[in-house]
């Protein structure tokens, strides 16, 4: 069960995300705080580990407000709880619970393939200079682990050295209470953690160590928000999070089924994979008029 402390922990990090992922004014991100730690208040400091039954009595609280104040405070709790499943604080979304005033959720941003390849071109050129610098090594085993593997900001960075031993074709995550799953890493993948792993001393724990211990999730965001501009690609589109979305929906794209997302994912909830099959309508229209059993046998006729 959360407690209070927890709750304040939680909003922490996600209110951090939001900043670095949408650069959110001080003002939105006040309104955030506020609509998040009144809902903590109303819910005993348990809000993070609140139930639907729980979230169902929240807007009971909000009678005396403008309709626009209870969308805001409605898209707040949404998303917070989004972030809070999506992140594996915990396993299910009980956000449907709260009224529903027109606000649909936005699909989360992604890179397009060209995007991505000016990511990877930009370091191939550093990788190609004698000799390479230390952080074109970083950079390129942080990159290729994030869209190659669809790793968590929190996850990559609390990423041990021990975990990508050898040629194992896979890293061991330890998610939210100890839960562990297999995440495949390609060849270039390992490739790239192989070369970076030269610059860093033996005795270091971290795959990614910083001063006083491993480098934090904001300076992940600021590291490769840096790489965009050089590779001449807007700031404001990326973050490791997108990096994270263009992994699932360009592996959609390439034809896997949701299940197998969900598996990659981590996600202990289908109903959270569901937001990538935002995939082009044009394609599902390709696949039905030319995969689908009757037309092809249309064809054959």
């Amino acid at each position: 069960m959360h407690d209070m402390s927890d709750d304040a922990n939680l909003i922490e990090r996600f209110l951090e995300m939001l900043l670095a992922e949408t650069g959110a004014s001080q003002h939105t991100l006040s309104a955030y705080r506020s609509d998040l730690e009144q809902a903590s208040v109303i819910a005993g400091g348990r809000l993070s580990g609140a139930d639907r039954e729980m979230i169902r009595k929240l807007p009971s609280h909000w009678r005396n407000l403008q309709n626009s104040t209870v969308a805001r405070k409605s898209s707040s709790l949404r998303r917070f709880f989004g972030f809070l499943v999506e992140e594996g604080f915990r396993e299910n979304d009980p956000s449907d619970a709260l009224p529903k005033p027109g606000i649909v959720r936005s699909l989360p941003k992604t890179l397009s393939h060209p995007e991505i390849a000016l990511l990877f071109q930009s370091i191939a050129e550093g990788l190609d200079c004698v000799p390479v610098k230390p952080s074109t090594a970083r950079l390129s085993a942080i990159l290729e682990l994030l869209y190659g593997s669809g790793l968590r900001a929190s996850e990559l960075v609390e990423l041990q050295r021990s975990s990508i031993s050898g040629d194992k074709p896979f890293l061991i995550i330890k998610g939210k209470g100890e839960k562990e799953r297999l995440v495949p890493i390609s060849q270039q993948a390992r490739a790239a953690v192989r070369r970076w792993v030269e610059f860093i001393d033996q005795k270091e724990k971290w795959l990614f160590p910083s001063r006083t211990g491993h480098i934090s999730r904001v300076r992940l965001f600021q590291i490769i928000k840096d790489h965009a501009v050089r590779a001449g690609i807007n700031p404001t589109k990326i973050s490791p999070h997108v990096l994270r979305h263009a992994f699932a929906t360009h592996l959609l794209e390439g034809g896997a089924d949701l299940r197998a997302l969900q598996t990659l994912l981590g996600h202990s909830d289908i109903s959270t994979t569901q937001i990538y099959t935002h995939i082009d309508s044009a394609r599902l229209v390709e696949l039905v008029n030319h995969r689908h059993p009757l037309s092809r046998l249309n064809l054959a006729r």
